[in-house]
């Protein structure tokens, strides 16, 4: 009986602990204004999806704060971040939607890089965004098998973009025959490319996107798909093969966990690293909750905006992987991706 006594006291004192944590962070944000500080200008897609996302998110946060945000563009990203490693406020109440890449930056030596992503802490992600390589019905590339005996012509814009970046990896790595075609404006040139025979096809870009500005080439089965640039298994598309899965060793294995790293926790939020650990919970909880609100949902869909949320724990988990590989590893993956 005592015993039982005693557990019973135990879970209630538990309780009451955990009631009190989320009262003490609802009386926190009521009637407060929290700032969400964007790393990119206005106008562009992470501005989209900050503005789409924040009234939800300020209705799951307890105590509904009010939401402003503050677009503080610079460096790619960096100097957003560099606010959170020196000069934010350390409560909870600002927070940050950066881009992808940024918790890289530093691991690959960037200028000006000069913060701990490992010390911050992420909320969570609004969207996997898988690439694809497609190809041309009449290129004669229908399968990953094929990108080894027959040249893949391919569109790209630059050095640094996926466009040109991942074909390099599918080289490299893979020892693929490919060739890239540089000096296309965007992506779009390289599928009217595609159209007049000018190339076989384009790597980079995700499947949904190719849903929805080219649905008839779908609809005709005009297109191939061969590889899908992932590192899990893509909910949509279940069967395809993801290219971590094609990994001949471990090497390379590691290297396409950095590559890949950013589109797999896309459109990241965080807050400081010192955020009291009841409200950064709360936070949490919040962040995926908005995220698979039915209203949000719809409404993302009416604006074709991709969600497929990553929570704030598995956003941590994979940063601090990357950071844990050795240093061959990432100046490998460094030049993989045409980064000096």
């Amino acid at each position: 009986m005592g015993l039982s006594r005693a557990i019973f006291g135990i879970a209630t004192l538990c309780a009451t602990a955990s009631s009190t944590k989320a009262e003490t962070v609802a009386n926190f944000y009521k009637d407060r204004q929290v700032s969400l500080i964007l790393s990119a200008g206005e106008g562009g897609g992470y501005s989209t999806y900050v503005r789409a996302f924040a009234p939800f998110f300020a209705n799951h946060i307890p105590g509904k704060p009010n939401i402003v945000i503050q677009s503080m563009p610079g460096a790619g990203g960096i100097r957003a971040m560099m606010f959170f490693h020196s000069a934010a406020p350390r409560d909870g109440a600002t927070l940050g939607l950066v881009h992808s890449g940024v918790p890289l930056a530093p691991l690959l030596n960037l200028n000006g890089a000069s913060f701990d992503p490992q010390k911050m802490n992420w909320l969570g992600a609004l969207t996997r965004a898988d690439a694809i390589c497609v190809a041309w019905h009449t290129s004669k590339i229908e399968t990953w098998e094929d990108l080894f005996t027959k040249e893949f012509i391919v569109g790209g814009t630059g050095g640094g973009s996926q466009m040109e970046t991942y074909p390099s990896l599918l080289s490299s790595l893979f020892g693929a025959k490919i060739k890239i075609i540089s000096g296309y404006k965007g992506g779009n040139d390289v599928y009217l490319a595609m159209e007049r025979g000018e190339v076989h096809g384009r790597c980079g870009g995700g499947f949904a996107s190719l849903e929805t500005t080219r649905p008839e080439w779908l609809q005709r089965n005009l297109v191939r798909m061969p590889v899908l640039f992932a590192l899990e298994r893509s909910p949509e598309r279940p069967a395809d093969i993801p290219i971590i899965e094609r990994a001949k060793d471990e090497r390379t294995r590691q290297i396409l966990q950095i590559a890949l790293m950013p589109q797999s926790m896309d459109r990241p939020f965080l807050a400081p690293g010192s955020a009291p650990a009841e409200r950064v919970a709360a936070l949490r909880k919040a962040f995926m909750a908005a995220a698979k609100d039915s209203e949000f949902v719809a409404q993302a869909k009416q604006q074709r905006l991709e969600i497929s949320p990553v929570s704030g724990e598995q956003v941590q988990r994979m940063i601090t992987d990357a950071y844990r590989l050795p240093a061959d590893v990432v100046k490998a993956a460094a030049a993989a991706m045409h980064i000096e």
